[in-house]
């Protein structure tokens, strides 16, 4: 499936299958089988002349949850941070392993290079080795800042200080580094996930790099069992997705109404990183009639504080404590499914890439080339901010980067190939949305002071906002080292020797703060 376009990048995607069920195809046949079997469960194993009859009728029908059984894991190495963003981690029905940019050091050298030739191919090199030394200047620049912060919080004879300084120092640097920047990873999906993969392998950031990851992976599966050949259908084309009719019209002229929106969605942010812009007006009230009809109690013997607390109080609630996210499985946690609210966020590139992680709280992301301007569109870390002459370096890193992205737009390179070069800092606009129950887990990860100091701020924009408007609910939006303290549970940090230094689990959300 990938031949024919492998040879358009520089450097090939690997891709292998590495574990998978052993007759995936016949238990998608058996799974199809046991709904209607009246003899007991249908095993693999037995023959069943009209295979290739049932698999169609089950496809064409839409019984796909027979497809989701078998899983399919992957190892994938030479695939951009780009692609991983637009596509592999943009729904919910994966898993993922990634190498980490915050405490792997970054290799020069080592990103997607696309099929470009003469001055265009130069011009995109030569940035991103720039990027790439931006990144190691950085790196070195703001290691003494970096001790001086950390000395606030541990001494400096600590065993690990000058390896977690040096690892804090790249996590902030990295937001020079190219996007097009090679990661290589574990990535399981179940049959039908892949087929999906397939099918809408042609839209838009990067279609050709898609084609070729995804093409390979499904010549994996045809492999070891050709017999999904049988419902595979071909991708959409690119000018069939719903989004191409405006990008043809966009890529005639210039893009006369993105900077217009840039500035209308930040002015609605009011200064902020995530700006809650609605929620049910009732939330406290649906948690706390849904805590009631789960124990069976009136009002009248159980107040709305005090169900709530049932559910978020984690004195009350222990299973808030644990090391397992339990809540799901739990019939008084899932009351909070029930309150809902709806935020717009500006991350970096790198951030959002960590905060689409949380598949729970999903989100309405970018086609990029729709909200690219020729004028540098970033976000810069607090780190980055403090001391001048690092600020104008990171600056000067960005400014170079759109002058070059605009020269490439200028000479014709198509915007999929032009967008590989934005710098991690590139600011992403979204929103996003959730359920109670999965934003609490996310801030119990991201309120943390260990987070990443973006998606950090983000999570206490949120928490604070909520509990302006639901003071009850946002008592207890907290980091883990809040609810393992109520909770009773010690040591009140769970993070062991990566404790961040400072006893968060003592303050109020007003006075979180921090710089690394």
């Amino acid at each position: 499936m990938a031949q024919t376009l492998q040879k358009f990048f520089s450097v090939e995607p690997e891709i292998r299958l590495e574990k998978s069920f052993t007759t995936p195809f016949k238990n998608f046949i058996a799974a199809a089988r046991t709904c209607y079997s009246g003899k007991g469960v249908v095993r693999d194993d037995e023959p069943f002349p009209r295979t290739e009859e049932l698999a169609k009728s089950l496809y064409r029908a839409g019984h796909h949850t027979t497809l989701q059984h078998a899983h399919f894991e992957f190892s994938m190495s030479n695939i951009s941070r780009q692609f991983i963003w637009s596509f592999l981690h943009s729904h919910p029905f994966y898993n993922s392993e990634q190498v980490s940019q915050r405490y792997v050091p970054i290799k020069t050298g080592l990103y997607a290079i696309p099929p470009l030739q003469g001055q265009a191919l130069e011009i995109y090199t030569q940035t991103a080795e720039c990027q790439m030394r931006a990144y190691h200047e950085l790196t070195e620049r703001l290691i003494p800042i970096v001790e001086s912060e950390y000395a606030k919080r541990f001494s400096r004879e600590r065993e690990s200080f000058h390896k977690e300084v040096k690892k804090k120092a790249q996590e902030v640097a990295r937001y020079a580094v190219p996007v097009a920047t090679f990661a290589h990873l574990y990535h399981t999906v179940s049959g039908i996930t892949l087929l999906r993969y397939w099918r809408l392998c042609q839209q838009l950031d990067t279609p050709m790099e898609q084609q070729i990851v995804v093409g390979k992976m499904i010549d994996e599966l045809l492999k070891i069992d050709p017999m999904y050949k049988t419902i595979l259908e071909e991708p959409i084309p690119l000018e069939e997705t719903p989004e191409y009719p405006f990008f043809k019209e966009r890529s005639n002229g210039p893009a006369s109404t993105s900077r217009p929106f840039l500035e209308e969605f930040d002015r609605g942010l009011g200064g902020r990183v995530s700006k809650l812009t609605g929620w049910k007006s009732n939330n406290e009230q649906l948690v706390a009639d849904a805590v009631r009809e789960v124990l069976g109690r009136p009002a009248s013997s159980l107040d709305n504080a005090t169900a709530i607390r049932w559910a978020l109080d984690p004195r009350q609630n222990k299973l808030l404590g644990e090391n397992l996210n339990l809540t799901t499985l739990s019939k008084i946690s899932r009351s909070l499914f029930h309150a809902s609210y709806t935020f717009q966020k500006k991350l970096s590139h790198t951030a959002d890439s960590q905060d689409q992680r949380h598949r729970m709280t999903p989100a309405s992301r970018p086609c990029l080339e729709a909200h690219w301007t020729e004028e540098p569109d970033y976000i810069t870390p607090a780190l980055i901010q403090i001391e001048d002459k690092i600020l104008k370096e990171y600056q000067e890193v960005m400014e170079r980067s759109w002058e070059n992205m605009g020269e490439l737009k200028k000479r014709g390179v198509p915007m999929e190939f032009v967008l590989y070069l934005l710098p991690n800092a590139a600011a992403i606009r979204f929103t996003e949305s959730s359920d109670l129950l999965n934003l609490h887990h996310k801030h119990a990860m991201r309120l943390c002071f260990n987070a990443q100091e973006e998606i950090w701020r983000a999570s206490l924009d949120e928490a604070e906002q909520i509990a302006k408007i639901e003071p009850i609910i946002g008592n207890y939006l907290l980091p883990p080292c809040g609810h393992r303290h109520l909770a009773g549970i010690r040591p009140k940090c769970p993070e062991g020797e990566h404790f961040c230094g400072i006893p968060v689990w003592k303050l109020p959300l007003s006075q979180f703060q921090r710089v690394i």
